[in-house]
């Protein structure tokens, strides 16, 4: 019989180290912030005095290819970059597009992606828009107002 020694819990040094191990062995659905795709599209968050604006990165990704949703303060950004390759191979019904090539070196990231961002509380999800242009994504998401202080009178 083996003698193994008694570990209540463990310490949140060795679950921070889990969690880098599951990501560099490729369990991403294990790690909430890369869960649900193979690359991520570049972000840059940004704050005025009414929107939250969020703009990502999305080259070669049609508008209508997006899926923006909005659930209990998470913002989630779905979609899919497929090769121009890959596409006139599936509009020709073969493996090469009827073009007779072969892959020989990709430097570009394609697949789905995830993306979700909590949304602090001063953020209005009845009010977000979306737009696309020039290859970056572009949210907008209004604040809602917020109650100023004010002085009461005391009657006396």
């Amino acid at each position: 019989m083996a003698i193994q020694r008694f570990q209540p819990t463990s310490s949140l040094l060795q679950q921070f180290n889990d969690e880098i191990n599951r990501m560099f062995l490729g369990e991403t659905d294990a790690v909430p912030a890369f869960a649900g795709g193979s690359w991520r599209p570049a972000v840059d968050i940004h704050e005025n005095a009414d929107a939250y604006l969020i703009d990502a990165e999305i080259p070669g990704i049609d508008p209508a290819d997006i899926e923006v949703t909005l659930d209990k303060g998470v913002l989630t950004l779905k979609g899919e970059r497929r090769s121009t390759h890959e596409k006139a191979a599936e509009a020709a019904g073969d493996n090469d597009g009827g073009r007779g090539e072969q892959t020989r070196h990709i430097e570009r990231s394609y697949g789905r992606f995830v993306r979700r961002f909590s949304l602090p509380e001063t953020a209005d999800e009845d009010n977000v828009e979306a737009t696309a242009e020039n290859g970056v994504l572009r949210l907008s998401i209004a604040k809602k107002p917020q109650s100023e202080p004010r002085r009461i009178e005391v009657k006396g």
